[in-house]
């Protein structure tokens, strides 16, 4: 006779437990499509059907008159160098900032961020005192013939200095977690530096680089506090898109002033989604690399 089987106890799987670090995940989502909704969709929506209170004749006179349609290419144009400018010295300024040290390192790294709390009308009202004809720095450019105010160059220069802090400080914490690692096996295979940096570093701070990118260059769109004081406001010449909506509003005409809001607004999001884009395949390129 042969003994009966030994019963072995069924496993017991140990119950997982979900730990969020806020409780209750229905109630917090419902706060955040309701805030969602209050402060983006709610606006938005309500822009588009003041928009739609235009006959076409009336949009299209709206938002394609002449003066008009040279804002759009001057305000969508400068912002979008100025994020390009910005892209690279601000790429070169984090590179300083992680990489090396030296005497008033922590003063710089402090003055970066002084875009983000200097009042938009103290900036231009500064910039216009330093590049006027004669101001400290446009003194030097005048006998020359070169305006560096109350032209579109005073804007691109503007622009530039409320959108540099954005690119400074997308890349810089993901330059200081970068792993040396990767530039020391680079250099053991016989890379040169600048083949480490355009094939190792690069490609690692390219996704950040674009998000600081296309902050800086939704901030330089809806710029104007600072703007205003520096770009001579010509029709035709130097008078940005905010403007435009700002003097439509002075005259009461609410819905032409939201049809051009809407056409920044349509423009803005296209360019956006196309940055994005560009993020999500630069990131499913680097996971394939790895």
């Amino acid at each position: 006779m042969t003994a009966p089987a030994a019963k072995t106890a069924p496993s017991v799987r140990p119950r997982r437990t979900s730990r969020r670090s806020l409780p209750g995940f229905h109630l917090t989502l419902g706060y955040t499509l309701f805030y969602l909704a209050l402060i983006v969709l709610i606006p938005l929506s309500s822009l588009l059907f003041k928009t739609c209170t235009l006959s076409l004749d009336q949009l299209w006179t709206a938002i394609a008159s002449p003066r008009v349609l040279a804002s759009y290419r001057l305000t969508f144009g400068v912002s979008l160098l100025a994020a390009l400018v910005n892209g690279v010295i601000g790429l070169l300024l984090a590179w300083v900032l992680v990489r090396y040290n030296f005497l008033g390192k922590k003063f710089i790294d402090a003055l970066v961020d002084l875009p983000f709390a200097l009042p938009t009308a103290v900036a231009g009202i500064a910039l216009t005192a330093l590049l006027a004809s004669n101001g400290w720095v446009g003194q030097w450019f005048a006998p020359y013939g070169i305006a560096l105010a109350f032209n579109p160059k005073g804007i691109l220069i503007a622009l530039i200095f409320i959108g540099l802090p954005f690119v400074v400080r997308t890349v810089q914490p993901v330059l200081a977690d970068f792993e040396a690692e990767q530039e020391e096996a680079a250099v053991c295979l016989g890379a040169s530096r600048w083949q480490t940096f355009w094939h190792v570093i690069l490609p690692a701070l390219m996704p950040a680089l674009l998000t600081g990118f296309s902050m800086a260059f939704a901030r330089a769109v809806g710029e104007y506090g600072s703007v205003i004081f520096i770009a001579g406001n010509m029709p035709m010449v130097s008078e940005i898109t905010p403007l435009i909506i700002i003097g439509k509003l002075e005259q009461y005409d609410y819905a032409g002033a939201t049809a051009v809001a809407t056409v920044m607004l349509v423009i803005s999001f296209a360019l956006l989604l196309v940055i994005n884009a560009l993020q999500s395949w630069q990131r499913r390129r680097l996971g394939g690399r790895s």
